[in-house]
């Protein structure tokens, strides 16, 4: 399951211009129009609702949920089909692997894209761009009641029109390890607000653990963007499409910041390449006082360190100021569907209050719904007492509830950086930052020469 760092690359891949025969979708002897390169049903894509019957076979693609969550998904299936028995829904999963965006991206262009599929963030963008998901608005204009308003603002990922449906996510918090942080001399319950006072929290620890433990891993990779985009860096120069962070003194201050506290010993020396893993393994063995941001991670914890865990602190992480602290998962409905009234009505419920609450209390996970209702439900707003997961599913909710909905230019501004700053991009932009960490370059030369790298690679890409 695909919920802690869900910026999977945005692979620009050419498409196909050839149009294809129908996939799953319209009427092939009545009107037809184009969804992306594919002829489809002129019902699909033209003005006004979806009028067609809730019936017909659709194929429904998760990512990486069958093998362990069939008990959650297959009562939600035959619910739905009992309601619907005109309807048959065929569920399918795919890995979420590396190359799940070209995959999809691929899958589109031959016309056949699942009917209602669960994707992350870049993929719904590459796919909106192309024309291949419903718009909502227009043809369900009623979808977006269901959804927590902040959460459903964000979702217009083919620019004004809603296609994609939030459904769950990880509300990001601050998991600490509480008798390291009082034996730094530090206070568990009054933890860093920001990611500078995370920053001069692990100077001090530092400074009396004797390198015994430290704040965090020193890998810049995981953090490098949420905490930019916390920060309010500015990716873009004034035509909003070059990269031009280097100018940024919030930027400047944030590398000059790492390569300081590397040099002291503030984070881990070892990890400056770590893999994600490493984190969780040292938290787990009480190496780190500061844990990975997704909730999720408490799960881990429960089941990897047990002793451990009922000592964590938990609060709202440092980035809880950020335009989106949840990371999500989304739904949407093709638009080469051959049964898209049929793919509409099921996408609306597995994104309910009610099919949502069935997955997100199921006890392996750690996530949070988006639907209003189910936010409001008890399992949210009365947990009480300490336990890390109570205490994270209580702040998931407050949070869910109490950010505002974005403007226009705020939502523009963050699918644009998401968009851009693929696997690649972070790839290349966290290699300069490791040099200046390292001191073999000036914080402002890294800056400068990974700007450069990230815009090669953004322009080589399309």
């Amino acid at each position: 399951m695909k919920i802690g760092k869900l910026a999977l690359t945005a692979v620009a891949l050419g498409l196909t211009t050839t149009a294809c025969g129908l996939s799953g979708g319209g009427d092939a002897g009545g009107e037809t129009a184009m969804a992306g390169s594919c002829r489809v049903a002129k019902e699909n894509v033209g003005p006004g609702p979806l009028k067609g019957e809730v019936k017909g076979e659709i194929t429904f693609q998760t990512t990486s949920l069958k093998n362990e969550f069939a008990e959650v998904f297959d009562p939600i299936i035959a619910d739905f089909q009992r309601e619907h028995p005109g309807v048959t829904v065929k569920w399918v999963d795919d890995p979420g692997d590396s190359e799940f965006t070209p995959r999809l991206l691929a899958n589109a262009a031959a016309c056949t894209l699942p009917d209602v599929v669960n994707l992350n963030e870049p993929t719904a963008i590459a796919l909106a761009k192309a024309g291949y998901l419903l718009d909502l608005d227009t043809k369900v204009p009623d979808t977006g009641k269901q959804f927590v308003p902040s959460m459903w603002s964000r979702t217009t990922f083919g620019g004004t029109s809603h296609t994609a449906m939030p459904w769950y996510g990880g509300f990001n918090v601050l998991a600490v390890n509480t008798d390291l942080m009082k034996a730094a001399g530090l206070d568990p319950a009054n933890p860093p607000k920001d990611v500078f006072e995370l920053f001069d929290t692990a100077d001090k620890i530092a400074k009396v653990s004797g390198g015994k433990y430290h704040a965090s891993v020193a890998n810049p990779t995981e953090r490098l963007k949420t905490d930019w985009q916390s920060l309010g860096v500015k990716f873009f120069g004034p035509d909003g499409k070059t990269l031009a962070f280097a100018a940024d003194p919030i930027a400047l201050k944030w590398v000059t910041r790492m390569a300081e506290l590397y040099k002291a010993g503030a984070l881990a020396k070892d990890t400056l390449s770590a893999e994600p893993t490493e984190l969780s393994n040292r938290f787990a063995a009480g190496k780190l006082v500061f844990g990975d941001r997704n909730a999720s991670f408490l799960r881990y914890v429960k089941d990897n360190a047990p002793t451990l865990y009922p000592k964590l602190g938990v609060s709202a992480a440092v980035e809880a100021k950020a335009f989106d602290v949840w990371e999500g998962q989304y739904i949407s409905v093709s638009a080469t569907s051959k049964n898209a009234a049929a793919a509409a009505a099921f996408a609306t419920f597995v994104t309910n209050a009610e099919s949502q609450l069935r997955f997100v209390k199921h006890p392996k996970v750690a996530i949070f719904p988006s639907a209003a209702d189910a936010l409001k439900d008890p399992f949210f707003t009365s947990q009480t007492g300490s336990d890390p997961l109570s205490v994270a599913r209580r702040l998931g909710a407050e949070q869910a509830q109490s950010d505002p909905v974005a403007t226009e230019e705020a939502i523009a501004t963050r699918k644009a950086e998401n968009a851009v700053w693929g696997a690649a991009v972070m790839k290349a932009v966290a290699a300069e930052v490791q040099l200046a960490m390292q001191g073999k370059k000036t914080p402002e030369q890294a800056l400068k020469d990974a700007e450069k790298k990230a815009n090669e690679l953004v322009a080589a890409g399309g």
